[in-house]
C-alpha cells in the first residue's frame, strides 16, 4: 500500500484531517497541550511540596475560577466581535510569559505559594479570552458534517497530552528539574502561534458572517440565548454538578504521597491515568458512526463518572486506583464530546463565542470550585472521605437531572431526527 492510499484511508476514518487549516491547528494544539499538562501537574505537586496542606491545592482551583467568572463573558463577546487569530496570538503569548516566569522564579529560588497562585490567576485570565476564541474558531476549520469528528480528535489530543505531560513531569520532578517543566511549557506555546500563521484567512469565514459589536447588550444577548435553550441549560447543569462533586484531581499529590506512597513518578502516572481511558474512548468515538441517542448517553456517562470516582476514593491499591481513574476519563470523554457537539450545532455562528464563554464558567468553574471543596473536606474529614462523598454527590445530582430534563433524555443527533 503506497502513501497516497494510506492517507486516503486515514481521511476516511478521520475526515476532519482533510482540512489543511484544521490539521495545522490540531498539531499546534497537540504540542502546546502536552506542555500545559506538564505544568498543571507540576504546579499541584510544587505547591503541596511547599505547604503540605490540601487546602492550598484547593486554592489553586479558586485562583483559577475567579478570573473565569469575572472575564469569561467578556472574552466570549470579544471572540464574537474580533479576529480569532489576533485574540489567540495575544493569549498564547501571555500564557507563554506566565510559564517562563514560573521557570525563572523556581530556577532562582524565589518561588513561593504566593507567586504560584498569582501566576495561576493571571494565566486563568488569559484562558478566559483564549477558550471562547479557540472554540469559536474550530467550526470554521472543518465542514459541518465533520465537526463531531474534529471534536473527538481534539479530545484525543487533550487526553494524549494529559498522558504524556504528567509522565514527563513526574520524571523531571523526581530528578529535581522543576524549573525545566515550566521552561518546556513556555516553548510549547510556539507550536500554536506558528500554526495560526499557517491558517488562511478564508478559513475564518463561512457564508456571510453577522457583524457583532462588543457591548453590554451583546453580553446579555449571549446569556439570553443560553438561558432560553433548554438543551444548553441541561448539558451545562450535568457538566457543572458532575465535575463539582467528583473533582479529585487537586488531591492527587496528597493521594500519591500520603495514601498510595508512590512518590512523584507514581503521581505522574496517576495524573495520566484518566487520560489513558480517555484516549482509548476518544479513538473509538472518532472512528465509529456518531452516537444517536446523545442525551441519554451523556447522562449514563456522568453516572459512571461518579461511580468510578467512588471506587478511586476507596482504593488503597495503586493498580486499582489507576484503573478507576481510567474509567473516570473514559466516561468524561463520552460526555464531553457529545456535549460539545450538541452546543456547537445548536448555536448560530455569531453567538458561539458568547455561548462558549457562558458554558466555560460552568465547564471550568465546576472542577475548579470542586477542587476547593475537595481540599477543604479533605483537610477536615480526610482525603478518602472527600473523594468518595464527591462521587456519591455526582451520582445523586445527575440522577435528579435525568428525571427533570426530559428534553435531554430524548435528545437525538440532528441528522437522525431529520431521517425520522
Amino acid at each position: 500500500m503506497d502513501s497516497a492510499e494510506k492517507t486516503s484511508k486515514i481521511y476516511q476514518r478521520l475526515p476532519a484531517l482533510q482540512s489543511p487549516a484544521f490539521r495545522a491547528f490540531w498539531f499546534g494544539q497537540s504540542v502546546s497541550a502536552a506542555g500545559s499538562m506538564m505544568q498543571m501537574a507540576t504546579v499541584r505537586w510544587h505547591i503541596y511540596l511547599i505547604t503540605g496542606n490540601p487546602i492550598s491545592l484547593g486554592l489553586l482551583g479558586l485562583t483559577r475560577f475567579l478570573p473565569l467568572a469575572l472575564f469569561s463573558l467578556i472574552g466570549g463577546a470579544v471572540a464574537d466581535a474580533h479576529d480569532h487569530r489576533k485574540i489567540l496570538f495575544t493569549t498564547q503569548s501571555c500564557l507563554m510569559s506566565g510559564a517562563a516566569m514560573l521557570g525563572i522564579l523556581t530556577w532562582t529560588g524565589h518561588i513561593s505559594a504566593f507567586w504560584i497562585h498569582a501566576i495561576n490567576f493571571l494565566s486563568a485570565t488569559a484562558i478566559a479570552f483564549d477558550n471562547p476564541a479557540r472554540q469559536s474558531l474550530l467550526p470554521h476549520l472543518v465542514p459541518r458534517h465533520n465537526f463531531a469528528n474534529a471534536a473527538s480528535l481534539n479530545s484525543i489530543t487533550f487526553q494524549v497530552a494529559t498522558i504524556v505531560g504528567p509522565m514527563v513531569a513526574g520524571r523531571l520532578i523526581g530528578s529535581g528539574f522543576l524549573a525545566a517543566v515550566y521552561f518546556v511549557n513556555a516553548i510549547s506555546f510556539l507550536a500554536v502561534i506558528i500554526a495560526l500563521f499557517k491558517i488562511n484567512a478564508e478559513a475564518f469565514v463561512r457564508g456571510e458572517p453577522q457583524k457583532v459589536n462588543f457591548s453590554w447588550d451583546s453580553l446579555k444577548e449571549g446569556l439570553l440565548f443560553v438561558r432560553q435553550s433548554q438543551i444548553l441549560v441541561w448539558t451545562i447543569a450535568v457538566d457543572f454538578f458532575a465535575t463539582f462533586f467528583s473533582s479529585a484531581d487537586a488531591l492527587l499529590p496528597a493521594i500519591a504521597k500520603d495514601i498510595l506512597h508512590v512518590g512523584p513518578r507514581g503521581y505522574g502516572f496517576l495524573t495520566s491515568a484518566e487520560a489513558i481511558g480517555s484516549v482509548i474512548t476518544g479513538a473509538i468515538l472518532a472512528s465509529r458512526p456518531p452516537i444517536r441517542r446523545q442525551g441519554i448517553a451523556i447522562l449514563v456517562a456522568a453516572v459512571i463518572y461518579g461511580m468510578a470516582t467512588v471506587c478511586f476514593g476507596a482504593s488503597k491499591i495503586f493498580v486499582l486506583s489507576v484503573l478507576a481513574l481510567a474509567i473516570v476519563g473514559a466516561a468524561d470523554t463520552v460526555s464531553t464530546v457529545l456535549r460539545q457537539t450538541i452546543r456547537q450545532m445548536v448555536t448560530p455562528d455569531h453567538l458561539r463565542g458568547r455561548m462558549t464563554a457562558t458554558n466555560m464558567i460552568f465547564f471550568m468553574g465546576g472542577p475548579q470550585l470542586g477542587n476547593l471543596e475537595a481540599g477543604i473536606v479533605a483537610r477536615w474529614m480526610g482525603t478518602p472521605f472527600s473523594v468518595i462523598s464527591g462521587g456519591i454527590g455526582c451520582i445523586i445530582s445527575v440522577t435528579w437531572i435525568a428525571f427533570r430534563a426530559k428534553g435531554l433524555r430524548n435528545y437525538q443527533r440532528e441528522e437522525d431526527v431529520k431521517d425520522v
